[in-house]
């Protein structure tokens, strides 16, 4: 498996994903190719072989001092192989060497395994959203990382460089 840059040709495997994993609250397609080209967005894929099995991405303007991760969704049988916490690192990775403070992202409360993985890697709650999740009524669980911390407890002193396959 190989993590590389969404490309827009991607749409097409991407919005398959994207309406398997959120049946009830998708991206639309026109959402979506927004933010693949958008340059305010870095959007990643997690391939095995010519198979889409997975996609991320960050919202994250240059220059800002914070950002978000938008969306990760890794196909149902690719899970448990962790596929979610390579692209969430890469994502940090990138939020790094824009030089960007807090990371924010929200989660539905619930997904324990999503906030299990989003805490694991030093993500804290800072909120919640009652009822943000619709139609289905679930509360949105807000988190945040703080990037220079997290950089330095994984021990790193150069942010990796961006890639294809640097995250396989």
């Amino acid at each position: 498996m190989t993590i590389r840059d969404a490309v827009a040709a991607d749409l097409d495997a991407i919005m398959a994903l994207e309406r398997a994993s959120f049946p009830t609250d998708a991206w639309s397609e026109a959402m979506m190719r927004e933010e693949l080209a958008s340059p305010h967005a870095r959007y990643i894929v997690d391939v095995d072989g010519a198979a889409l099995t997975g996609y991320a991405g960050l919202r994250a303007p240059r220059g800002a001092r914070d950002a978000d991760i938008q969306t990760i969704a890794i196909a149902e049988a690719a899970r448990g192989r962790g596929r979610g916490r390579a692209m969430l690192r890469e994502l940090l990775a990138e939020a790094d060497r824009r030089r960007v403070r807090d990371v924010f992202l929200e989660v539905r409360a619930d997904n324990p395994l999503a906030h299990t993985l989003y805490a694991s890697e030093g993500f804290a709650e800072v909120g919640r959203r009652p009822r943000y999740y619709q139609p289905d009524d679930v509360d949105a669980v807000v988190m945040r990382l703080d990037v220079p911390a997290w950089r330095h407890a994984r021990g790193d002193t150069v942010t990796p460089t961006s890639e294809a396959g640097a995250c396989t």
